[in-house]
């Protein structure tokens, strides 16, 4: 039974993820929670978040190890060291610089419109940042983008921006997300979706092995924080794991470096036929594929759900998107804050702290908790694969990630002190890397045989050769 946490719902929903995996062994024996929430200041139960799915992503590496090798493990997870893990890219350093510093566009954040009312814009990425001041027809600097803001109603500035495939949200209220044609549509979807797609025979992985994912080759189509942190954590535990980016893809280096610990990271651009057939001979003999475009981007370069399982029977297929594949946003791009803004949380946030001003979660908590949920869904898919066979993927969605965060209720967190690098640093190892000497937050679970660890710091994207040696 799971032991040392004094919150009731900790354990609620680390079983009703669990239920998710359809397994009828009660692997949850394995696991100890310590500590409670409030870890960081806000009133939603980000503490409760990181455990549940740092310890679901866990508790599928040791069923994976258990099938691999007939021996047992134990986790102990605090759920004050699972929250530090869902802030880790704010106290990642190089050469002990902060990677997050100037990390904002000025075009980026809560602007208020006409008529007092919040919307957010993201910026980030130089196409995104041009596109939204061709709308506004402004600088690159706030004040303009506060006026020009000003002219316009939230709801038609959102509208007009994503209908040219921008990153903007209106700051909706709970009510008014629950109340929207897209909250609806994926109301009744799980958190994690586990789907057989195609037959294959059953495949056995090597035993005897140092770490529940070694020899397990991984291809990680993913940028920003939830996608690699799937891939990050599933290299934690050994897999070979292979960023795979493309020159004229634009990227946040700060992230690159957090999210990039223990894989390789080459470019291949699927537009052009020859790096095509690569990711295709790479495909052959990997085990994953994670891969983080809106629904429907990847299927025109051939590397559809549908297509990969004819192609490589027996893959386990990740796919992450911002707002879940039905409903009239699935085609939307998206981000964890604009999620948040879009779907209450932000809203909320303001409220509930009394505050003039927009109020996201102390981190990226939707993305994280999506990384590691389709982590989880990989590692149970693999295990499937072993069991029965099978083509297998597994879906998840910031937004239902969102849904869920929502469902875990509340906590008196909001005077909570966000705990300090003084106070977390037996959480931080070092790394030696081609950016420098890499220090970042471990990986937070302890296992009693095969520690989570990564074997590399993080390299450029494009550092490594297309190959698994």
């Amino acid at each position: 039974m799971i032991t040392h946490t004094s919150d009731p719902q900790v354990l609620n929903a680390l079983s009703e993820i669990w239920s998710l995996a359809n397994d009828s062994r009660d692997a949850l024996d394995n696991i100890s929670l310590l500590g409670s929430d409030p870890i960081l200041p806000t009133n939603f139960k980000v503490g409760t978040a990181a455990s549940v799915s740092i310890g679901a992503a866990s508790l599928a590496a040791l069923e994976v190890w258990r099938y691999r090798t007939g021996r047992e493990q134990n986790i102990t997870l605090s759920i004050h060291d699972a929250a530090i893990a869902f802030c880790s890219e704010h106290f990642t350093q190089v050469n002990n610089k902060p990677v997050m510093q100037s990390f904002w566009s000025p075009a980026s954040g809560h602007f208020n419109d006409k008529d007092g009312n919040w919307v957010q814009l993201h910026c980030q990425y130089p196409h995104l940042r041009d596109g939204v001041l061709r709308v506004l027809e402004c600088e690159n600097e706030s004040i303009a983008v506060q006026k020009a803001v000003e002219r316009w109603s939230a709801d038609e500035l959102e509208f007009v921006c994503r209908e040219q495939g921008l990153c903007v949200a209106q700051v909706r209220s709970p009510e008014e997300w629950n109340n929207h044609a897209h909250a609806k549509a994926i109301k009744n979807l799980p958190v994690i979706e586990i789907i057989k797609i195609g037959e294959a025979r059953p495949e056995a992985l090597p035993l005897g092995r140092q770490q529940p994912l070694s020899d397990v080759k991984v291809l990680d189509l993913t940028k920003v924080i939830a996608g690699p942190v799937c891939g990050r954590t599933l290299a934690s535990y050994g897999a070979n794991v292979m960023r795979v980016g493309a020159e004229h893809l634009p990227f946040l280096e700060p992230l690159v470096i957090d999210t990039g610990l223990g894989k390789k990271a080459i470019f291949l651009d699927l537009r052009d036929n020859t790096d095509n057939r690569k990711l295709r001979e790479l495909l052959k003999t990997a085990d994953i594929f994670v891969q983080g475009y809106r629904p429907g981007a990847i299927e025109k370069f051939g590397f559809g759900p549908e297509a990969i399982a004819q192609k490589r029977p027996g893959i386990i297929y990740v796919t992450l998107s911002a707002y879940g594949h039905v409903g009239p946003w699935s085609s939307w791009r998206g981000f964890d804050s604009l999620v948040q803004s879009a779907t209450g949380i932000v809203h909320e946030g303001m409220v509930g702290s009394n505050s003039n001003k927009p109020l996201p979660l102390p981190c990226q908590a939707l993305d994280h908790a999506t990384g590691y949920f389709a982590a989880f869904g990989a590692m149970i898919a693999l295990k499937k694969r072993m069991e029965e066979g099978g083509s297998w993927m597994v879906r998840v969605s910031l937004a239902q990630t969102g849904d869920w965060l929502n469902n875990l209720g509340r906590v008196e967190g909001l005077q909570t002190k966000k705990p300090t690098r003084t106070q977390i640093s037996d959480l931080l190892e070092k790394h030696e890397s081609p950016f420098g000497c890499i220090e970042h937050v471990r990986p937070p679970e302890n296992f009693s045989e095969t520690q989570p660890y990564w074997n590399s710091g993080s390299v450029p994207l494009g550092y490594n050769k297309p190959s698994w040696d």
